[in-house]
């Protein structure tokens, strides 16, 4: 399942999914706003903005959710400038990575320590199985990490629970899975079911297939949320705390991913950052996110 979204998603942001267009569903506030090659625009105005400005709109937020297309420079730079624009707002910076799954939360401790070099980093983290995509790309943000001392949270549940689930429903998972996810793994957000049907082809696909990789979806995101809410139990109550959630984009469109499970758990307001490859203007929906970058591609 997640090879298969992911995929999708991929597809999505290289303008290859001809049948869907997630990018303009009609989730939320009415209305467009177009982007050009390396611009952030805020949504609710039109205004273009700086990543300076985003980390000062977030003063009164506790998480800061970015979309990425993952593997692409220029995401991942503007994700290190984001770390760096919220530490200079005197923000105390934590954040959780997708592309880690819980049982590395060891190695991103030591990384944010700064008590292992790169190459212990990416043995110790089992990088290259863990997520795949070259860490060159993502070396900005960990980083930024290692350079303000930033916490990291490895946010991702392991991947055999998602394949479990993709296969036979929640009730693949095993009781060793089941103990370490919330009670209720919530199935009922129409919206997100209508974000998910769109990368997955733009159909309302049924079927027992289907509900079962639809669960694996819900599965990884709640996951993700749960574990962001559980750091966030565990840690001292700092008013200067922000989360930032680094996943890629379709955890996050239209808030109904990651960041809709951590609101509707009372665990705090996010402001969500969405990021677009493409060398053309892009018009997406204004609900689409707070923000919208579009990098030039190979960039």
């Amino acid at each position: 399942m997640t090879l298969a979204f992911a995929a999708c998603a991929t597809l999505l942001a290289a303008g290859q999914l001809k049948d869907a267009d997630p990018q303009r569903l009609d989730i939320g506030e009415s209305g467009v706003v177009t982007v050009s090659p390396g611009q952030i625009v805020e949504t609710s105005d039109h205004k273009v903005r700086t990543a300076d400005q985003l980390a000062k709109a977030a003063a009164n937020y506790d998480y800061f959710y970015i979309g990425e297309q993952h593997a692409t420079t220029a995401h991942q730079q503007m994700e290190a400038d984001m770390l760096h624009a919220l530490a200079n707002e005197r923000r105390r910076v934590v954040v959780g990575f997708e592309m880690l799954t819980r049982p590395k939360q060891d190695a991103l401790d030591a990384w944010s320590l700064g008590s292992l070099s790169e190459a212990q980093f990416l043995d110790q983290s089992d990088w290259g199985r863990q997520w795949g995509f070259d860490y060159a790309f993502y070396r900005p943000v960990f980083e930024a990490v290692k350079e303000l001392h930033a916490p990291a949270v490895a946010l991702n549940v392991p991947r055999d629970w998602v394949h479990a689930v993709s296969r036979t429903g929640f009730a693949g998972l095993p009781t060793s899975a089941k103990i370490q996810l919330p009670v209720q793994l919530y199935l009922g957000n129409r919206e997100h079911r209508k974000v998910f049907d769109a990368l997955m082809g733009g159909h309302e696909m049924q079927g027992v297939t289907m509900d079962n990789l639809y669960e694996a979806q819900v599965l990884w995101d709640e996951g993700m949320a749960d574990t962001a809410l559980k750091y966030i139990e565990r840690s001292p109550n700092d008013p200067s705390n922000i989360f930032v959630v680094i996943a890629g984009a379709g955890h996050v469109l239209y808030k109904q991913g990651i960041n809709f499970r951590v609101e509707r758990r009372h665990g705090g307001r996010g402001l969500t950052l969405v990021m677009i490859e493409s060398d053309t203007p892009v018009t997406v929906s204004r609900s689409i996110a707070d923000y919208v970058f579009v990098s030039p591609k190979g960039h």
